[in-house]
């Protein structure tokens, strides 16, 4: 199980600097109902993350043996997967503002204020498993801990390790908020400028990093 859990820890982190979410909470954090949709969102995206890297787990370990010899599908899954990391990769960097221009922001944000509880759950859910660059990473994680373990108790654990750590991500400002109230408007604002900010550069070096360390572990594996 602790080779499951270190292997996926270096994927968990991909995910929890995911710029996006973060600024989704924040403006939770600072809207007429801060409370219940920020408690709504965090719990969507901690089910989310965990139902899916789960289900890839167990998917994944049904179809071939953990061990020592991985088997030739997960290796083809793990090339695959970097690839399609560095695609991402490339096309965060190609789309990143011009020097001197504001990095765009998702027009639904500008709606938050109006989200029940249900809608910030739902947003939950898709921001941490349904957008591109964290399915790619959830699957990878999933793929990881199959192939690193074939005891079921141990990669479920294993994924539960994962989805805490790829959650931090949004549990620190969620906790921020917690702690301080409405005192934390300040510092979650400048949070969510720097993460807008360096939004593409911040993803073009996370995808840059995993996606050469799938393909690595992939090609070592033949």
């Amino acid at each position: 199980m602790e080779e499951a859990i270190g292997q996926s820890l270096p994927i968990a982190v991909g995910v929890l600097v995911s710029p996006f979410p973060i600024v989704a909470l924040v403006l939770m954090l600072v809207s007429r109902r801060a409370g219940s949709n920020g408690t709504a969102f965090v719990l969507g995206w901690l089910a989310g993350i965990f139902v899916l890297g789960t289900l890839v787990a167990l998917l994944a370990g049904g179809a071939g043996s953990g061990g020592q010899d991985t088997p030739l599908w997960a290796v083809l899954l793990k090339i695959f997967l970097g690839a399609l990391l560095l695609l991402l990769a490339v096309r965060s960097w190609q789309g990143r503002p011009a020097e001197g221009e504001s990095a765009p922001v998702p027009n639904w944000m500008a709606t938050i204020d109006a989200f029940n509880a249900f809608k910030a759950f739902g947003v939950g859910v898709l921001l941490g498993t349904v957008n591109p660059k964290n399915l790619l990473l959830v699957i990878s994680a999933g793929t990881t801990i199959a192939t690193a373990t074939s005891e079921t108790n141990q990669q479920i654990v294993a994924v539960a390790v994962f989805t805490v750590v790829a959650s931090l991500g949004v549990l620190v400002p969620f906790g921020i908020y917690l702690v301080a109230g409405e005192r934390a408007a300040g510092l979650l604002d400048g949070i969510k400028a720097w993460m807008i900010a360096y939004n593409a550069v911040i993803m073009t070096v996370l995808l840059s990093v995993l996606g050469v360390k799938m393909l690595g572990d992939g090609v070592a594996s033949f």
